[in-house]
């Protein structure tokens, strides 16, 4: 049986181009594709990964401040919530163009499409109308002011009336 060099060229990307030497060489395509997806990411999808924001998260002593890198997001594509110390953030990035020519065909694809969602728990409960959140190329900042702390006070213990014990009847015996 005779076997032939298959020769292959990588682009700046690390792509890989291999020319389909046999009828199955889509197919083997497909599966160097599987397994080279696996062993960069592992069980993970990628394009879930590629979905989930980065997130800083600093703390003063007035209030905390969340920064999300969110390139490529409007404003409007963007929901914040905040249930009692659990600060919810919502996001689509939805495809920018559709194909105008049925035979134009994408040789690669990385970019990651489709709904996320973020939940970060804080360490205190806020006031959800103190909140504010602002977006500026691609980056949105999320104002938390923290909440008064109330001081500590001294409680005077006053004399109270004398409660009948168990077992006793007001009024005497009988």
């Amino acid at each position: 049986m005779q076997q032939r060099a298959m020769t292959t060229r990588q682009d700046n990307s690390g792509a890989v181009w291999r020319p389909q030497a046999t009828v199955f060489g889509t197919l083997q395509r497909e599966i160097d594709r599987l397994f080279d997806d696996f062993s960069r990411f592992g069980l993970a999808p990628q394009r879930a990964a590629d979905l989930v924001p980065d997130i800083d998260v600093n703390e003063t002593d007035k209030m905390f401040e969340v920064t999300v890198e969110m390139p490529g997001l409007k404003r409007d594509d963007v929901e914040i919530s905040l249930d009692n110390d659990i600060l919810t953030i919502r996001g689509e990035k939805k495809v920018e163009t559709e194909r105008q020519d049925e035979k134009e065909r994408a040789h690669i694809s990385e970019r990651a499409y489709g709904t996320f969602f973020r939940t970060i728990q804080l360490p205190t409960r806020v006031e959800p109308s103190d909140v504010q959140a602002t977006m500026a190329n691609g980056v949105l900042k999320i104002t938390i002011p923290k909440p008064a702390q109330s001081e500590a006070r001294k409680i005077e213990v006053k004399e109270g009336e004398q409660q009948p014990q168990r077992g006793q009847q007001q009024g005497g015996r009988h």
